[in-house]
């Protein structure tokens, strides 16, 4: 069995332990506070944006030359490093802005004397204190000198196990070697004052990666008298949300549009009183560890011998500079909007709660009195008649605004948020306009996908540009379903769906298809036929309910097909041609669409054929005049084709003589001269004269075959060039 035990003691004397002066837990990045007097800059500003930054502004009073103190973690310290504005807005100055800069571990660890990392054991620290005077304690006896080495050894137990020590060697000041296993009954002091205070610094640099990461950064204004100072930046935050409720009252009433922005204040500090702004975009926002010091690889360049320079001229700017004044926001147009732009405006909100009673009770003082009921009203029709009243009447709590390319709400009130709290904010309060009917949705092989689902074809009406967010459908006083709204801007048409319609049944299914020659074209022997190909798809739609059905049908758009002429389309998207079918209780409808693609075949009319022309004779593609020289050319071509399998055959027949030729010459090189070679010698002679002969044939009239080919086939060519069309059938 082996054992590893090592216990080493080490005593340092005379070295203070720094204490860490406790943080306190609430301070984050938002706290600005005056470190001398009782001052302070609170919170006056928040746009909230939806790339996870927030833009905060702060302002107050300050007195002469003072200092303001902004405690932020590292990463809110980078965002704001990057967008930190300070002004002193009455004749003062800022006179600089700091903050401590907090090193790598391992770059800290560089100043010690002792080469010690982060991770470190008792033997790798005694490794390290090589050549250093330390004193060595072993029970009652000490002794002064030099760490020379440490060593892992092996030692036999009493039970014949082995056990690992670890050995440390010193050298004496009398140049004597000691040798010392290390256990409990040992204890290593350094005896050099300065080493000592080196091990105290490298423990509280490695305590201090524990701490809180807090960076505090310093504001110093300089002045006289009283003050205002301004302070803005940009910092991490969570992203707003958008949740909106449409309600949809029994005809003929008209839907309403309820907005709401769900705000999370994370940043450890109340905001009280502050202006509310929510920006529905994401401007560009990055994380760069820029409060970091950064170290990087410098190149070892040698001395020059010369370290005189030639002067040279750099190139001008292609651009002239222009200086233009900047603001820290755009300016906002914040109107008070009516009912002409599609915005409820008027009465000042503040935060409201997430109930839907406390949207639908406030009335505006001076807006025009509901209609008056009818003289007999059940209980339920006056409730919906008080809610419908208060809907028309009711204003929103926000005003919106463009900011550049985004969209802005602003509250027309100030409000108050708790630090770690949240608050739901009405930021929408409008009549929209929006019609309810089926979606079915077509698939680009035909099949239908999914269920029809009830939707809400809604315009945005409202006037103001609908961050994305979910929605939910309140219908006859209750609950409908929900989905979920990508940005829609105003005047935008958008499909809502939020529920499963089961009283509707869609199948779909091929029609007729056909491929049609619609124009043929020769130009240069080449003859291009378009043709157009059509095809059909049938959706048949059934009403199992008693109340009707406006189906909307999403037909696919396919590349390179368009819808017959008669089809007009009541919309269509980016992939989704959108028709309308009206289905009555209890009803069948049917609807057909047609479309049509172009196709084009092209035909060299040199080298048509038979089946090819007889394709385009019994699709009618070609009229009979035409069809008249494709036929005169096909015999040319055909006299063409004969001569050239005469010339193939000769040409064939002088290969299998010159191969013969071949084999005859090989057998009389054999031949040695006796009566019977002599005499089989003058048989191939004569053989091979008659071969020659028929060779010399074969040539003369494989030349006189490429003659008349060449003649055939120039008078091919005159013939092919010579017909031109261009027809419409």
């Amino acid at each position: 069995m082996r054992l590893h035990y090592l216990c080493v003691t080490v005593l340092f004397a005379g070295v203070a332990f720094a204490q860490t002066a406790p943080v306190r837990q609430e301070k984050t990045a938002a706290e600005v506070k005056e470190t001398t007097g009782n001052a302070s800059l609170p919170v006056k500003k928040v746009v909230l944006y939806k790339n996870g930054v927030g833009y905060f502004e702060h302002s107050g009073r300050v007195h002469g030359n003072q200092e303001l103190g902004i405690e932020f973690t590292t990463a809110q310290l980078n965002d704001v490093l990057k967008s930190l504005t300070v002004v002193d807005l009455n004749g003062g100055k800022i006179s600089g802005v700091r903050y401590n800069s907090v090193a790598p571990l391992s770059e800290r660890l560089k100043s010690l004397q002792i080469p010690l990392s982060e991770a470190v054991t008792s033997a790798a620290f005694l490794i390290a204190l090589r050549g250093t005077r330390v004193e060595v304690r072993n029970g009652a006896t000490s002794t002064l000198g030099k760490v020379f080495s440490v060593e892992t050894v092996k030692r036999e137990t009493a039970k014949g196990g082995t056990l690992d020590v670890t050995q440390l060697a010193i050298v004496t000041d009398a140049g004597e070697l000691r040798l010392f296993e290390l256990g409990p009954g040992v204890t290593v002091r350094a005896a050099e004052g300065e080493i000592r205070e080196d091990v105290s610094r490298y423990l509280n640099l490695v305590g201090s990666t524990r701490s809180k990461d807090v960076r505090r950064m310093t504001i110093s204004a300089t002045g006289s008298g009283d003050r205002n100072l301004f302070v803005s930046y940009i910092s991490e935050v969570p992203v707003w949300k958008s949740t909106y409720r449409i309600v949809v009252p029994k005809a003929p009433g008209t839907p309403f549009l309820q907005g709401w922005a769900i705000v999370d204040n994370t940043v450890g500090e109340d905001w009280k009183d502050v202006q509310l702004s929510m920006v529905s975009g994401s401007p560009q926002s990055f994380v760069q560890n820029i409060s970091q010091p950064y170290y990087t690889r410098r190149p070892v360049v040698p001395l020059p011998q010369s370290v005189m320079l030639t002067p040279q001229a750099h190139e001008a700017s292609m651009e002239e500079e222009k200086e233009e004044p900047g603001r820290l926001l755009a300016p906002k147009v914040i109107a008070r909007l009516g009912y002409a732009n599609g915005v409820a405006g008027g009465v000042p909100g503040g935060v409201a709660g997430g109930s839907m009673g406390g949207v639908l009770g406030g009335v505006i003082p001076g807006a025009p009195p509901p209609p008056p009921p009818p003289k007999v009203m059940s209980e339920i029709e006056t409730e919906e008649a008080e809610v419908a009243s208060a809907l028309e009447n009711e204003s929103a709590a926000a005003v919106g605004s463009n900011v550049g390319e985004l969209f802005e709400y602003t509250l027309k009130e100030k409000i108050t948020v708790l630090k770690n709290q949240s608050a739901l904010v009405p930021i929408v309060q409008s009549p929209i306009e929006a019609e309810k009917v089926t979606l079915v949705t077509a698939q680009e092989d035909g099949e239908l996908q999914g269920r029809p689902l009830r939707a809400l074809w809604l315009r945005n009406t409202s006037g103001l540009t609908l961050d994305g967010g979910t929605f939910n459908i309140l219908e006859q006083d209750s609950f409908a379903g929900e989905g979920i709204m990508d940005i829609l801007h105003p005047g935008e048409r958008r499909l809502l769906s939020f529920a499963a319609d089961t009283a509707l049944r869609v199948t779909s299914k091929d029609g007729e298809e056909s491929k049609t020659a619609k124009r043929v074209i020769i130009v240069k022997g080449v003859m291009t036929v378009t043709r157009e190909e059509r095809s059909e798809r049938v959706y048949t739609v059934h009403n199992a309910d008693t109340t009707p059905r406006q189906v909307i049908l999403e037909h696919p758009i396919r590349e390179h097909w368009k819808l017959a002429a008669d089809l007009k389309p009541e919309d269509s998207g980016a992939t989704y041609y959108r028709f309308r079918v009206a289905v009555d209780p209890g009803k069948t409808e049917k609807l057909v669409i047609k479309e049509s693609r172009p196709d084009y075949t092209s035909i060299r009319i040199g080298t048509i054929t038979d089946n090819q022309l007889k394709v385009l004779v019994e699709e009618k593609t070609i009229r009979p005049p035409l069809e008249a020289k494709l036929r005169e050319i096909m015999a040319k071509r055909k006299e063409v084709f004969d001569v050239e399998q005469e010339m193939k055959s000769r040409q064939q027949e002088m290969e299998a003589i010159d191969k013969d030729q071949a084999r005859l010459r090989e057998n009389m090189k054999a031949l040695k001269g006796s009566a019977e070679e002599k005499a089989l010698l003058q048989r191939y002679t004569r053989q091979l004269d008659g071969q020659e002969d028929r060779l010399a044939a074969l040539k003369k009239e494989s030349a006189d075959l490429q003659g008349k080919r060449t003649k055939l086939q120039g008078k091919l060519d005159e013939m092919v060039q010579e017909i031109a069309a261009n027809e419409t059938l």
